[in-house]
């Protein structure tokens, strides 16, 4: 089961065909749905959640907490929407795509992608990117 929350007045649209997405998503990687939480935030809140539990004191589009078990994914994903909003200027994309783009990149590392070398970064944006594709047909 996916399920989408916010602690903000950010309010998910096509919430019911993204969760389609990220099943289709994980089945593809050979794994299974377990329950995955995603929380919509602020960038107060996901910095505070980075310095408690991972004593990082910066801000960050998404923090991921996996509690997989062996190929059944779970786990938690917290996004902070202003950082979407302005990672989507930075980057010169729209809002949804970066969106689509971090709830994916959850995911991912829930389905046991890394992203710390030059290798595994460049292997995460290619299955970012295939699944984006997916999306953007999906809702077209």
């Amino acid at each position: 089961m996916v399920e989408f929350i916010s602690n903000n007045d950010f309010v998910l649209s096509h919430a019911e065909q993204i969760s389609k997405w990220i099943e289709d998503v994980i089945r593809n990687e050979d794994c299974s749905l377990g329950e995955v939480l995603y929380v919509f935030c602020d960038d107060d809140y996901l910095h505070q959640i980075n310095l408690e539990f991972l004593q990082h004191d910066t801000y960050t589009d998404i923090i991921t907490f996996d509690n997989s078990l062996g190929s059944q994914i779970h786990g938690e994903i917290y996004i902070s929407i202003q950082r979407v909003r302005e990672n989507a200027s930075t980057y010169n994309t729209s809002f949804s795509n970066e969106l689509y783009r971090v709830m994916i990149h959850g995911i991912l590392h829930l389905c046991g992608y890394k992203d710390k070398s030059t290798v595994e970064i460049q292997q995460m944006r290619k299955k970012e990117d295939e699944s984006l594709s997916k999306i953007n047909s999906l809702l077209s």
